[in-house]
C-alpha cells in the first residue's frame, strides 16, 4: 500500500492566507508563511499554496511568499494559480516550489503537460480539475474556482490529462469545498477507477471519517484539507494570530464559521488512519 499523504491547502490572495466556501466568499485568516511553518512542525507531508486571484489578474504573485516559506520547511511545496507558460512554471520552481499545479493553462492549451512533463519531469506536474455536478449528474470540469464553464466531463478529462503527461491530479468537488459536508466519494472514485496517477482529494472534510471514505472508497492516494487544520490553529496556535494585522479574528473565534466541521490536527489525522490500518508517512 502506497503511504498516504496529508496536505494542508492554503489559499493566498495578495499576502494573506484566506477561506471561503464553494471557493468564495475568502476571508483573510492571517500570515500564509506563519501557518505553513506551523503545519510543517505538526508533521504535514506537503503543502499546497494556490494563488486565489491570480487568474484574475493573469499571473501568479506568490515568489515572494514561495521564498520565504521555502527557506523555513522542508516537505514538497506545489504551487498554483495564473501559471500560464513554461516561463512561469520556471519562475515558481525557481522561487523554492517543488511542483506546480495547473488548470486553466492545460484547458487552453493540452501540450502544455506535455512540454513541461519533458523539460521538469511527470512528478513536477500537478493538473487540478475543479468539478461541479450537473443537474444530469454528470461531472463537468470549470476553470477560476470554479466559475467559468469548460464543458469537459472529468473523466474523460483525467484520462487525457494521465495520457499527455500528468503526474498527479487534484480534484476539487466544488459543490462541497468549505461545506464540511465530507468529500464527493462518487467523483472521486469515478477518476481513480480510470487512472493510475495519484490523485489528491479536496473540497468538503469535515470529520475524520470522510478521510478514511475518501481514501477507502473513494480510493485517493492522498487528501488536502483547509478549514478543518486552520481553525484548530486559531484555538490552539495562538502565536500566528497575536501579531496578525488583518483578519476577522474574533468571527473565526465564534465558532460561528465552524459549522459542520470539526477542528482537528495533523497528527490526530494520521493517529485515526493509522489506527484504521493506512500507511502513513512519518
Amino acid at each position: 500500500m502506497t503511504a498516504i499523504r496529508i496536505i494542508p491547502r492554503l489559499d493566498i490572495k495578495g499576502p494573506n492566507l484566506v477561506k471561503g466556501i464553494h471557493l468564495e466568499g475568502l476571508r483573510v485568516l492571517g500570515s500564509p508563511k506563519d501557518f505553513a511553518k506551523y503545519y510543517y512542525e505538526q508533521g504535514a507531508d506537503e503543502l499546497i499554496y494556490q494563488d486565489v486571484v491570480a487568474s484574475l489578474y493573469e499571473r501568479n504573485s506568490l515568489h515572494d511568499i514561495i521564498s520565504e516559506t521555502a527557506g523555513e520547511i522542508f516537505i514538497p511545496l506545489t504551487v498554483g494559480g495564473g501559471l500560464r507558460t513554461i516561463q512561469d512554471i520556471t519562475g515558481v520552481l525557481r522561487a523554492g516550489a517543488d511542483k506546480v499545479c495547473l488548470n486553466t493553462a492545460v484547458i487552453n492549451n493540452p501540450e502544455i503537460i506535455t512540454e513541461a512533463a519533458l523539460k521538469f519531469g511527470s512528478s513536477t506536474i500537478v493538473v487540478a480539475i475543479e468539478a461541479i455536478k450537473e443537474p444530469d449528474g454528470r461531472y463537468l470540469a470549470y476553470t477560476d474556482n470554479g466559475r467559468e464553464y469548460t464543458g469537459l466531463e472529468v473523466v474523460e478529462w483525467a484520462k487525457k490529462l494521465e495520457e499527455i503527461g500528468a503526474g498527479e491530479l487534484i480534484v476539487t468537488s466544488v459543490d462541497n469545498e468549505g461545506t464540511g459536508v465530507g468529500y464527493d466519494i462518487e467523483l472521486t472514485k469515478l477518476i481513480t477507477d480510470e487512472v493510475n496517477i495519484p490523485v489528491i482529494a479536496h473540497g468538503g472534510a469535515g470529520k475524520m471519517e470522510h478521510f478514511k471514505e475518501v481514501l477507502l472508497t473513494g480510493g485517493a492516494t492522498a487528501v488536502t484539507m483547509a478549514s478543518m487544520l486552520h481553525y484548530y490553529c486559531v484555538e490552539n496556535a495562538s502565536q500566528i494570530f497575536n501579531a496578525q494585522s488583518e483578519g476577522n479574528v474574533e468571527f473565526l473565534k465564534s465558532g460561528k464559521s465552524f459549522g459542520r466541521m470539526n477542528k482537528i490536527s495533523i497528527q490526530e489525522v494520521k493517529n485515526y488512519l493509522i489506527e484504521n490500518g493506512f500507511e502513513i508517512r512519518t
